[in-house]
């Protein structure tokens, strides 16, 4: 870990070193660690520490950058005219505003100490309450525990100087049957907030429950997807096009549609790098800081998130979501929030004739952007609901559908909302869901 000082240090000898219109400076540094089990028994543990700098030239209107994982003086002073010489070949950028100037930063909590020194032994002993109760139910556990610890320092020509450190930690578990399986896991900026025994039986559970699944004809389903499944379409929802670079190209689901109904009166989705109930960070790669941005409001497509470039191009302002230059996506919003209603998952069951209790989905795709519409499997979990009851599991299914349009339909919100990596959501009751093929798994 590198102090915020010698951060700065070195972020002041590669500005010192350009010769450009305008520099700025980005600089990252962490140490990640992880233990991996399987099979009921750790087989591997790896920690890595690593930094990188960035640096990007405005020479006119032409943008050039370079990069290192070097942070001796030297490599950092040979940044500048790598990135200077990269600029001459690169096209103009009529409506680049220049780099951001200075501007207030709130602060948030994003920093554990117990996490930050959290080691392999500590892993290994919540590991091992993960394995007794595999062991005990006759299930064979298989996942990941793992923690990091980061800095991050945006500098520029201009006076911006953005420093934060943060750290985080997350669980991934699936229980596995002979033809089953269920999954449970968690992400937090503290190891202190994940509850590794709860979470274990919550996967042990899903897969007890889920054996001998029954197959079931693709087709239009009631479905209770939990906030896991959940936070999949959220988050292709801000993919699709929640940013302005998106809306901007005419390929945002939003074209036309700002200040126009777009999904269900109950839906409010917003993004906010402050909120501590997610995983907050104050300020973007530009050093801009982070603003609430109201993306969808009961229903009514509000706005879109930006970053230096693309809000110059519409006159505003930026609200802080610049990615990392240069980059092909523009800004992304990646601290997604989905309104809680007043439902508990129970209430959503029982409510429910005839449907499907999806724990979570994997391989999912983006098939059409303009119509939301994604592609993926039901997995680790996946049931069928009788007459207001989970009756058995089902063979996971492959399923083909809007996310705006299952957000128009939606009957139940959840109260609790649970953390992601880029969305903070609760679960849902949705009266149809499109599934389009079957597996025999």
């Amino acid at each position: 870990m590198y102090s915020q000082a010698e951060l700065v240090q070195m972020a002041e000898t590669a500005l010192a070193a350009s010769t450009a219109d305008e520099t700025e400076v980005l600089i990252t540094s962490g140490e990640s660690a992880l233990t991996r089990y399987a099979n009921n028994q750790i087989h591997q543990n790896v920690a890595d520490h690593s930094a990188g700098i960035a640096l990007r030239v405005v020479c006119g209107k032409r943008l050039g950058s370079a990069r290192t994982t070097r942070v001796d003086a030297d490599a950092l002073r040979a940044l500048a005219p790598e990135a200077v010489a990269m600029a001459k070949w690169q096209p103009e950028v009529p409506d680049f505003p220049g780099l951001p100037e200075p501007a207030p930063i709130s602060e948030v909590e994003a920093w554990s100490a117990k996490t930050a020194a959290f080691g392999p032994e500590d892993r290994a002993e919540g590991v091992r309450t993960v394995l007794a109760v595999a062991e005990r139910d006759h299930l064979t556990a298989a996942g990941a525990w793992a923690n990091s610890s980061g800095e991050l320092l945006v500098a520029n020509s201009r006076g911006v100087r953005a420093f934060r450190q943060a750290t985080d930690a997350g669980l991934n578990l699936v229980m596995t049957g002979d033809d089953s399986s269920g999954w449970a896991g968690a992400v937090a900026p503290g190891v202190d907030e994940i509850d590794l025994p709860a979470l274990a039986r919550r996967a042990a559970e899903k897969a007890r429950r889920s054996a001998r699944p029954r197959d079931l004809e693709p087709g239009e389903y009631a479905v209770v997807l939990e906030p896991e499944a959940v936070r999949t379409l959220v988050e292709f929802l801000g993919l699709a096009g929640l940013g302005a670079l998106s809306y901007q190209e005419n390929r945002s689901f939003m074209c036309g549609k700002i200040g126009r109904k777009i999904c269900g009166d109950n839906i409010t989705i917003w993004d906010d790098g402050l909120d501590q109930r997610g995983m907050p960070t104050p300020f973007d790669y530009e050093g801009v800081p982070k603003q609430r941005v109201e993306l969808i409001t009961r229903g009514v497509a509000q706005g879109l998130v930006y970053d230096s470039q693309t809000a110059a191009k519409e006159g505003k302002q930026s609200t802080g979501h610049a990615l990392p230059a240069p980059n092909t996506w523009g800004p992304i919003p990646t601290n997604l929030f989905l309104a809680p209603g007043d439902a508990t998952l129970d209430e959503m069951i029982a409510s429910t004739d005839r449907g499907l209790l999806v724990t979570r989905f994997h391989y999912t795709n983006l098939a059409n952007p303009m119509q939301t519409t994604i592609t993926g499997m039901t997995r680790d979990g996946t049931f069928l609901i009788e007459n207001g009851r989970v009756v058995g599991g089902v063979k996971n299914l492959r399923f083909t559908q809007s996310i705006l349009e299952a957000l128009s339909c939606v009957e139940a919100i959840g109260s609790e909302l649970v953390r992601g990596d880029w969305a903070t959501v609760p679960a849902l009751k949705i009266a149809k869901f499109r599934f389009s093929g079957a597996t025999q798994f």
